[in-house]
This record gives C-alpha cells, structure tokens and sequence, in this order.
C-alpha cells in the first residue's frame, strides 16, 4: 500500500491514512487502496478503525485531481461509491479524527458508525466553495447523523463543526486530548468485539435499513436465539449472577 498504514489484527483491521504532507488528501490511489480493504473485510468481517498519520484525518479529497474530472467521472461516483461500500461493511467502524476531517474526508468519516475526536478535530464540507457539492454521502449522511437544521448550516453556510459542537450535535461519541484518539478509538473496538458477532452483524444490517422492518426484526432475532454464542453467554450471565 502507497498511501495507507495496515494493522490487520486478528479482531480488528487498523488502516491509517498515510499523505501527511498532504494532509491525508483522498486521492484516486487511496481510493483504490481503500477497496482493498473493504474486500478483506467483506470476505473475513472485523471491526475496522481508520485514523490519519500527522495532526489531521483527512483535509480533504485530491483538488488536483478534482480539477480535471468531469461530468463521466461524476456520474460514476468514485468516492461516494467507497465510501458507501465502506458504510456496508458488515462489522461496527469507529473513525478516529484529529485536526481537519474536511470535504470527503467528512464524509469518509460520516461513512463510519462511531467518530471519536480530539479536541483538534474540525469537520466540515466546503465543497461549494469550490464549485462543487458534497456528493459522496454528505447530503444524506449529514442530516442524519446531525439533523437537517445543522446539516444544511455545514453544507449550505460553510459552517465547521469543532469538537464541541460536533460532541453536541451527536457527531461524534466522545472529545479526548491531543493524541489520545487512536487509544480511546481502540478502547471503543475493545468494546464492540466484547459482544457477540452474529449479533453486531445483525443490529447493525438492520439498524441501516431503511424504514420500518419489524419482521426483519423478528427474523433476526430468532436467529440469534438459535444460536449457541447466545445459549453461552446467557448461561455464564446467570453462573455469575449466582
């Protein structure tokens, strides 16, 4: 991997972003690369926790290479279909986001299911500034992470959300110090793999769909009581409580 640091643990992929001079700027490359890990995880599921080298997450995605793409390269989606397919990974993703998470490294971030921050972190999408929108998931994941009111405040007025406001808004699970993100990001994994896997495929494979899936609900859940990890866990519940 050119633009990408791979940790590949037995209980969790680690992936930093790797361009600090750039600022971890999302190029064409790194998108590729990023493929290949949604592959492996797809193929052998694990939490995944994804972070940037240096003082930032992502500044951004490639401008130079923005510059020359045009309509054909819009409408096949390069980013928005990564960062949708890494949305779809079948184990819980946590980001964690020093400095800037700007452009498409927001919505890289937003694409994840749990953000941590340090107070460093700002996150925003000033894409039409540029001439452009945020086209790779901001205009349907904002809204829902932050609500519409404040999505569209990012997304219309240019508003940056810092740490704080992002830990207000939902954003983000928790605020820690400078350089302590990847450990409290890692501490977050620590809890997410202390649960049963079928289960977390399962919330979350239905907590994404969309609209209301009772039966979907029920389904899942019996599968999850014929399950012996579910017999196992509940029996040494009730050992303990003993």
């Amino acid at each position: 991997m050119n633009t990408l640091t791979i940790d590949d643990r037995a209980d969790r992929m680690v992936v930093t972003l790797d361009r600090p001079q750039q600022r971890n700027a999302i190029n064409a490359e790194m998108i590729s690369e990023l493929h290949q890990v949604c592959a492996l995880l797809e193929d052998a599921p694990k939490p995944l926790l994804i972070s940037g080298s240096g003082d930032h997450f992502a500044g951004g995605a490639d401008i130079a290479e923005l510059r020359e793409r045009g309509r054909d390269e819009a409408l096949a989606g390069i980013n928005r279909n990564l960062f949708d397919r890494i949305a779809g990974l079948p184990m819980p993703t946590v980001a964690a986001v020093s400095g800037f998470a700007l452009g498409g490294g927001a919505e890289l971030s937003y694409a994840c299911d749990i953000r941590v921050a340090t107070e460093t972190a700002v996150f925003g999408n000033p894409e039409p500034g540029l001439g452009i929108m945020a086209a790779a998931g901001a205009s349907y994941r904002l809204q829902e992470l932050v609500g519409r009111s404040i999505a569209k405040q990012v997304l219309l007025a240019g508003r940056n959300l810092d740490a704080a406001a992002a830990l207000r808004s939902g954003l983000v699970i928790s605020v820690v110090a400078p350089g302590e993100h990847i450990a409290a990001a890692h501490g977050i994994v620590d809890r997410i793999n202390r649960s049963a896997p079928l289960a977390l495929r399962l919330t979350k494979l239905i907590a994404d769909a969309p609209g209301t899936h009772s039966f979907a609900d029920d389904i899942a859940q019996a599968v999850l009581f014929e399950s012996r990890d579910k017999h196992d866990r509940m029996t040494a519940f009730l050992e303990k409580k003993k």
